[in-house]
């Protein structure tokens, strides 16, 4: 048999204790901001003091004031350049020219977020996955995406007006109105 000896342990200073706790307070601080950084910026973005959330959850932050008053309806298509990206940064659509959205025509945070907006606004919309698509994954959108779209909103007029200018447009056309272009079919029988 062995005999174990004891050996008693001598007293830890009292600045040991305090350095001991000192690094590890400066560790978890370190390791917070190292994963705010890792946090995408975009995501980051949608939690500043600036960005308003409507009861629906969508986030919106107004980049640059429009020229006030109207807001389109379900009734409008309007006339908007965009670009749409995920929380990554990552951009899964960009209109290349001014594009005309019924406003009924795209998915329910987008319509709401047109609903918001006047005539020459620019804003920065945060869909979150229940008002965009969900738990659908859609071409290079993920499921339960949020999205996050700049949209400027250059005009939006009545979507029955809009038909009404197109069959005028049309009859011009088949009519073979000055300035107008006849229809191609037609061309070929001059």
């Amino acid at each position: 048999m062995s005999t174990v000896t004891a050996v008693p342990l001598q007293p830890v200073k009292r600045s040991y204790l305090i350095y001991l706790w000192l690094g590890i307070a400066i560790a978890v601080i370190a390791a917070f901001l190292l994963a705010m950084q890792g946090e995408p910026a975009l995501a980051r973005e949608a939690k500043a003091s600036d960005v308003v959330t409507t009861a629906s959850g969508l986030k919106y932050k107004i980049i640059q004031p429009g020229q006030g008053g109207a807001h389109p309806t379900d009734t409008d298509v309007t006339l908007v350049n965009y670009e749409g990206r995920l929380l990554s940064g990552t951009t899964f659509d960009k209109s290349q020219q001014p594009t005309p959205m019924p406003v009924t025509g795209v998915v329910p945070g987008f319509a709401e977020a047109l609903k918001l907006m006047t005539k020459g606004e620019k804003a920065r919309f945060w869909l979150p996955p229940a008002l965009g698509y969900g738990a659908d994954a859609k071409g290079p959108i993920p499921a339960n995406s949020t999205l996050v779209f700049d949209v400027d909103l250059v005009d939006f007029i009545p979507e029955q007006v809009l038909r009404q200018m197109q069959m005028q447009q049309q009859m011009g056309q088949a009519q073979g109105v000055p300035g107008v272009a006849p229809p191609a079919e037609a061309q070929g029988k001059r």
